[in-house]
């Protein structure tokens, strides 16, 4: 399958704005339409939920609203204190570590924070629901997958959000999932039961994904620009622009399947958009658009006194992710905590060393081995 990677900021940002793009395959992606996209595909999942990452106008429209009660700016202000008491925790346990021994920051910081927000937000309260859902989640960001993954994967992952909308079903709790199965029992018109099973799919799983990756890039970005860490603990950069410049020069998102175009488009230089082409929003690429930032490196330098920051790490126009508030919020908690708690932290691994994670989609590392505190003798 062949797509159109739109890598200029302007003219992904008018692509995302612009109602002759879609992101409903049942609609618009003659493929999909005419059966040729199968279940052992790796992206699958990404084109098959019905929920508002594939809906396109009216469809969108209402299923973001009944989303959105989960990220009101009250609701995830009001995280903060249990943001903050999941930090402490997690920091108490790395500091009991010995000196000099080896702790993984992406597995042990970077990831534990997020899904736990999230799965305290929808109600996964079950250990095992939890971890099978991460499993599976990690599994729809491997894009190399081969197909039996593909297809166990998607057994397993609607297994689970079906298990658990049956839990909450039969006793509710004070959580989004019991909020959305209200809504859908009450009036089916708003939500049927697959939208419902999707929509707590992406809910939970790009609900932790893409900030496990800015955490884990922030961290990275800091421990090997040691120059760039000092403006900040001068004072001189604050930790929203450590947040802001990680977004720009490393998406947590690289690449984001699919839109699809409606009509043909026109775009400059006689480049034309036909109807029905698929179109990937390459993110991380216009987060270096060279029109703005200048030659390739100048635009890869991570420098958090940039004079501008701008990126579509969250996407753009009606699509914008309702949980860019939150992200940001585990962000402002979690990094200047790490640091402030263990001044001396170093990178293991030679950063030619760290292994990326096997997807083109998700962008992050596979681990992030540092030393929390120097072995003295």
């Amino acid at each position: 399958m062949v797509a159109w990677a739109i890598t200029s900021q302007s003219l992904l940002k008018r692509l995302l704005t612009d109602p002759r793009v879609s992101k409903d395959p049942r609609r618009h992606w003659p493929a999909w339409i005419n059966g040729e996209i199968s279940p052992e595909w790796p992206l699958y999942t990404w084109v098959a939920v019905t929920n508002m990452f594939t809906a396109y106008g009216s469809d969108h429209k209402r299923l973001r609203t009944l989303v959105a009660k989960a990220f009101t700016a009250r609701r995830t202000a009001a995280l903060r204190p249990r943001i903050e008491a999941m930090v402490a925790e997690i920091l108490d346990g790395l500091a009991a570590l010995p000196p000099g021994e080896p702790a993984d920051l992406r597995e042990g910081y970077a990831y534990p924070i997020p899904i736990q927000v999230i799965c305290e937000l929808f109600g996964v309260e079950d250990a095992d629901t939890r971890g099978g859902l991460r499993r599976c989640v990690d599994s729809i960001f491997h894009t190399s997958a081969d197909p039996e993954e593909v297809t166990a994967t998607y057994s397993e992952l609607y297994a689970l959000l079906r298990g658990l909308v049956a839990a909450k079903r039969e006793t509710p709790g004070d959580d989004m999932t019991s909020v959305l199965i209200s809504a859908r029992d009450e009036d089916d018109s708003q939500l049927n039961e697959q939208e419902l099973v999707d929509t707590l799919l992406l809910m939970i799983g790009a609900g932790h994904e893409t900030t496990v990756n800015l955490l884990d890039n922030a961290i990275h970005a800091l421990l090997t620009h040691p120059d760039q860490l000092a403006l900040v603990r001068e004072g001189r950069a604050g930790w929203q622009d450590v947040i802001e410049e990680t977004l720009r020069v490393q998406a947590p998102v690289a690449n984001l399947p699919l839109r699809y175009a409606v009509e043909d488009i026109e775009l400059d230089g006689g480049v034309v958009l036909r109807k029905g082409d698929p179109i990937v929003a390459a993110y991380a690429a216009a987060g270096r658009d060279p029109e703005i930032y200048g030659d390739g490196d100048d635009a890869a330098r991570f420098d958090v006194i940039r004079a501008t920051k701008e990126h579509l790490s969250f996407g753009h126009g009606v699509h914008y992710c309702l949980g860019a508030p939150l992200a940001r919020l585990e962000a402002e908690i979690a990094l200047p905590a790490l640091f402030a708690r263990f001044p001396e932290m170093e990178l293991m691994t030679p950063e030619e060393g760290l292994q990326p994670v096997e997807s083109f989609i998700s962008n992050g590392h596979l681990s992030l081995p540092v030393t929390l505190r120097p072995h003295r003798s």
